[in-house]
């Protein structure tokens, strides 16, 4: 079955650093695009970053931009979010997704449990 679990969730100060990390399995990774979103108190869960299946195509929100990189490696079946210069507006839970066909003109989405990210002084 599908599994993804995220990692890296931490307390930080402003202005400071974290790598989130997802381990995938269950499915043909290399073939995936994966993505990562946040969720807010009191907010919806936003797209923060995609990637495609190779790795050569990159999106980010703008909010993130210049700030988080979105990176994967498909020999260990992993996907990162390296994130920068954090700000309060930062904290949120965040999830790793995948989005994938499970029959014919079907198509699931896939949740990790989350990591939280704060940040705060």
């Amino acid at each position: 079955q599908v599994q993804l679990v995220e990692s890296g969730g931490d307390l930080v100060q402003p202005g400071g650093s974290l790598r989130l990390s997802c381990s995938a399995s269950g499915f043909t990774f290399s073939r995936s695009a994966m993505s990562w979103y946040r969720q807010a108190p009191g907010k919806e869960r936003e797209l923060v970053a995609s990637i495609g299946n190779t790795g050569s195509i990159t999106k980010l929100v703008d909010s993130v931009k210049g700030r988080f990189t979105i990176s994967r490696d498909n020999a260990k079946t992993m996907v990162y979010l390296q994130m920068n210069v954090l700000n309060p507006e930062d904290t949120a839970m965040y999830y790793c997704n995948v989005y994938l066909r499970v029959g014919p003109g079907v198509n699931y989405d896939y949740w990790g449990q989350g990591t939280q990210v704060t940040v705060s002084s």
